[in-house]
C-alpha cells in the first residue's frame, strides 16, 4: 500500500461542524476542548472527561520526559470558565487523555474517577485517597447531578502502550509510563433532565458490552479508526451507536493532539489516521440511520439534545 502524505483538509467537512450560535436555552451543555476532553455542565454541577490540555509536541513526546504544563492547563480552564468540577473521568490512561487529569482534579476540587490505573495517576499527582474513586464496571456512581456508569471498552488497534498502570506515576516520565489501563465507554445520565450521553473515547469496542444501555447522544472517538477495515467501522457503529439507540452522533478524537489549542486545529496526519475514510463510511451509516453527524467546534457550548 502506498503511504499517503500530508493530512485531511478540515475545510472539506466545514458543513459538518457545529456552528457558533446564541447561548443554548437549556442549562445542560457540552463543550469540546480537543481530543476527548468534554465539559458537561448544567450551571450547578459539572463533569469533565480527560482534561488534556498540555498537548506536548511530537518531538517532545518522542525524545523527552513528559509533565503537565500548568500554564496551559490553567489557561484552558479559564477559557472554559471552569472553577469547580464534581469529577474528572479519563476515558483511558494514555498521555493524550490522562496526563493532566490529576492536575485538573486538584485545581477544581474534583474527584478522579476511573479504574486502578487512573487512581495510580491520581496518587502520583498528589491527590488524596478520598479524591480517588475506583469504580465497579457497569455500576452507576452519583457525581453531583449526574449518574455515571463506566462500561468496559477497548482501545482501537494498535495500542502502542498496552497494559495497566500498577504503581503511582510521578511526572516527569516517558510517554510509555502512561499505559492504556482500563478503557471505558462512559455513560452519563443527567438526573434533573433525564438526558443521557455516551462518550466512547477510543475507537474500540467490546462486542455486546453496551447492549441494553440507552443514550440520546454519542460522542464517538474516531482516532485511528480510518486505518481499520471497513468491516471494523461497520461493527464499531453497530456496537457504539445503534446499540444505544442514539439520535445524534458527534465525532471527537480526530484533531492533531501534538498541536497546542491556541493554534488552529488540524486533523491527524495520514501517517497516524485517515479522517477521510472515517467520514466517508460514517456519513453513509448516519444517512442510512437518519442520524445527524457532527464535528464539534472548539470551546463552543452546545446543546446536542436540541
Amino acid at each position: 500500500m502506498r503511504l499517503k502524505l500530508g493530512r485531511p483538509d478540515l475545510d472539506d467537512y466545514r458543513d459538518r461542524f457545529d456552528q457558533p450560535a446564541a447561548m443554548p436555552e437549556s442549562p445542560l451543555t457540552v463543550t469540546w476542548a480537543g481530543v476527548t476532553t468534554l465539559l458537561i455542565d448544567d450551571g450547578q454541577s459539572a463533569l469533565m472527561t480527560d482534561g488534556f490540555f498540555s498537548r506536548p509536541s511530537l518531538l517532545t513526546v518522542g525524545t523527552r520526559k513528559l509533565a503537565p504544563s500548568l500554564p496551559r492547563i490553567d489557561g484552558c480552564l479559564t477559557r472554559l470558565g471552569v472553577e469547580r468540577l464534581d469529577a474528572v473521568l479519563p476515558v483511558h490512561t494514555h498521555f493524550d487523555h490522562a496526563m493532566d487529569s490529576a492536575v485538573v482534579a486538584e485545581r477544581t476540587g474534583a474527584k478522579l474517577v476511573g479504574g486502578t490505573s487512573a487512581a495510580h495517576l491520581g496518587s502520583g499527582g498528589g491527590l488524596p485517597d478520598d479524591r480517588l474513586v475506583v469504580v465497579t464496571p457497569g455500576e452507576p456512581v452519583a457525581l453531583g447531578a449526574f449518574d455515571v456508569t463506566l462500561i468496559v471498552g477497548d482501545h482501537c488497534p494498535p495500542d502502542r502502550f498496552p497494559g495497566v498502570i500498577s504503581a503511582p506515576v510521578v511526572p516527569p516520565v516517558k510517554a510509555s509510563a502512561y499505559r492504556c489501563g482500563e478503557s471505558w465507554s462512559t455513560l452519563i445520565h443527567h438526573r434533573p433532565t433525564a438526558r443521557r450521553l455516551l462518550v466512547v473515547g477510543s475507537a474500540g469496542f467490546v462486542p455486546g458490552a453496551l447492549a441494553g444501555q440507552r443514550a440520546d447522544v454519542v460522542y464517538l472517538g474516531v482516532g485511528q479508526l480510518g486505518l481499520q477495515s471497513e468491516r471494523y467501522l461497520l461493527d464499531y457503529w453497530d456496537e457504539a451507536v445503534r446499540a444505544v439507540g442514539a439520535r445524534r452522533v458527534v465525532l471527537i478524537h480526530w484533531d492533531d493532539f501534538f498541536r497546542p489549542l491556541h493554534q488552529p486545529l488540524r486533523a491527524l496526519p495520514y501517517a497516524g489516521d485517515d479522517l477521510d475514510v472515517s467520514m466517508r463510511v460514517l456519513t453513509r451509516l448516519a444517512d442510512e440511520d437518519g442520524l445527524p453527524l457532527h464535528l464539534p467546534t472548539l470551546w463552543e457550548r452546545a446543546d446536542p439534545w436540541s
